[in-house]
Order: C-alpha cells, then sequence, then structure tokens
C-alpha cells in the first residue's frame, strides 16, 4: 500500500508548481494539482512523462517530487532516468554536463538496476555528442572512449556493451585520424623527430585505424628525410605492398628507387689511421 506524503510536502510541491507557473512568463497558468494527483507517485510521473519532451521545467517538477516524496517507489527510480533524459535532450552544453551528472547519480543510487548499463551508455554519450573534428581539441572524444569502454568493463552482457564497442571504434578512429594530422603538420614544418614520434604512437596503440597507409609513408618521408634509409626501406615497402592503390604508394616507390642512389652518394665515414 502506497503511503501519501505528508501535507508538508504537498503543500510544498504546491507553492513549488505555483511558483515555477510564474517564474516562466505570462502566458503560462499557475499549475495546481488535486491532493488526490499529489498522494500518487504513478500520477505525478505520468504528468512529469507527459510534461518530459514539451515543456522540461514543468516535468522536472513533477519528477522530482516523485523522488522527494517517495524515495523507495519504482516510479521513483524511472523519474530519476526521465530527468537524466530530459537533460540530454536538450543538448547544449550544460544540459549535457547536467545530464552526466544524473546519470552517475542513478548508478550510484540503483547499482544493480537494469538501467544502469544505459546509463552508464549515455554518460559516454554526453561526450561522444560534443566531440570536435580531427585537429581540433580532442578531450571530448578521450573522455567518450574511457566512458564507453567503461560501459564494456561494467556490464559486459548488455546489450549498450555492443553498441559501446561500435562508438569505441569511432572514437579510436578520430583520436587516430587527429594525432596523424597533427605529425603531417610536424613533417611539413620538418619537425620530422617529432612526428616520428606522433605517427609510431598512432601505429602501436591504433592498429585498426583505416589510414595506416599515410602512417606508414611519412614514417617513412620523415626517415627518408633525415637520410636514414634503412629505416625508411620497410615502410615505403609497406605502402607499396600492401596498400597499392593508394595515392601515397607512387611516391613510396620513387622513394625506394631513390634509396640506393642516395646511399651510394652519401659521405663515408672517415677511417682514422694510427
Amino acid at each position: 500500500m502506497i503511503t501519501p506524503p505528508s501535507k508538508t510536502a504537498l503543500a510544498a510541491l504546491l507553492v513549488l508548481l505555483a511558483v515555477s507557473g510564474l517564474a516562466t512568463g505570462c502566458h503560462k497558468k499557475n499549475v495546481a494539482l488535486a491532493p488526490d494527483l499529489a498522494s500518487s507517485d504513478e500520477a505525478l510521473y505520468r504528468l512529469g512523462e507527459q510534461y518530459a519532451k514539451k515543456d522540461t521545467e514543468k516535468a522536472l517538477l513533477y519528477l522530482r517530487q516523485v523522488i522527494d516524496s517517495f524515495p523507495k517507489s519504482f516510479y521513483a527510480q524511472r523519474a530519476k532516468l526521465l530527468i537524466a533524459d530530459a537533460y540530454f535532450r536538450k543538448g547544449d552544453e550544460s544540459n549535457m554536463i547536467l545530464a552526466a551528472a544524473e546519470y552517475r547519480e542513478f548508478i550510484r543510487t540503483y547499482p544493480y538496476s537494469p538501467s544502469a548499463a544505459y546509463s552508464q551508455f549515455q554518460i559516454a554519450m554526453t561526450f561522444y555528442k560534443k566531440m570536435l573534428k580531427p585537429g581540433r581539441d580532442p578531450s571530448k572524444t578521450i573522455q567518450a572512449l574511457a566512458e564507453f569502454k567503461k560501459v564494456i568493463t561494467d556490464y559486459p552482457a548488455s546489450d549498450q556493451a555492443k553498441e559501446a564497442q561500435v562508438k569505441i571504434k569511432e572514437c579510436e578512429e578520430r583520436l587516430a585520424s587527429h594525432n596523424t594530422e597533427i605529425a603531417i603538420s610536424y613533417h611539413r614544418r620538418r619537425a620530422y623527430r617529432a612526428a616520428i614520434s606522433r605517427l609510431s604512437e598512432v601505429m602501436s596503440q591504433y592498429p585498426d585505424f583505416s589510414g595506416l597507409a599515410k602512417v606508414y609513408f611519412f614514417l617513412g618521408d620523415c626517415y627518408f628525410m633525415i637520410r636514414a634509409y634503412d629505416q625508411a626501406f620497410p615502410y615505403f615497402t609497406k605502402v607499396v605492398t600492401d596498400y597499392s592503390g593508394d595515392k601515397l604508394a607512387k611516391t613510396a616507390a620513387q622513394r625506394l628507387a631513390d634509396i640506393p642512389r642516395l646511399k651510394a652518394a652519401a659521405p663515408k665515414p672517415k677511417v682514422k689511421t694510427s
């Protein structure tokens, strides 16, 4: 049997709803709840659900009242999730922060809920939705990647774990592309050793990167430019043999043809005589 909220809680709800009506402008009427609605967790939840997509602020008032008046109710758990979803749906930076906080609180409050995996996935999505293009600040992508990995670690058997695998590949592809573009910019500025460091990192951390032909070519070219021809050779060979259809393969083949001549023309180290 559901225990109705106290008179104090009911009065607080009515005042809160009335204040909300005034705060949101004269075109909205003040909201008053009949006692039978205020005493029902389901009725309050249904009202919150009804307003969730058309009047978020009003929906939040109903949903928070469910949580405050009926903290152990089944509908309190659902209300908590609906609040997080309402913030997420707004989509701007500040609301995404609020959404992530609500999802995290849901997991802390209901760690064994079937919706915990969904909440963790949604936390990752708050960062995923704000990722920037390769070449720009990758911090959101890094955060999204970490949160998607947490879905798989904490909820490996969930449906969200399968979705997270797909998102992880997207995040890794974006990070690999970001680091590759930075490395190429180093190459253009003749900062070859800095480029080699970045490209080597991409090669080892993102073995499934779709742009590996570019990584191998520029690694070879960096070594080529600092006259480390023996180190350049295997990377150019990799481009020519494994990525023969890539537009860089022709240049790589030319570099390979040039290497014997350049090595032969290179000054020989002087041999000291006693």
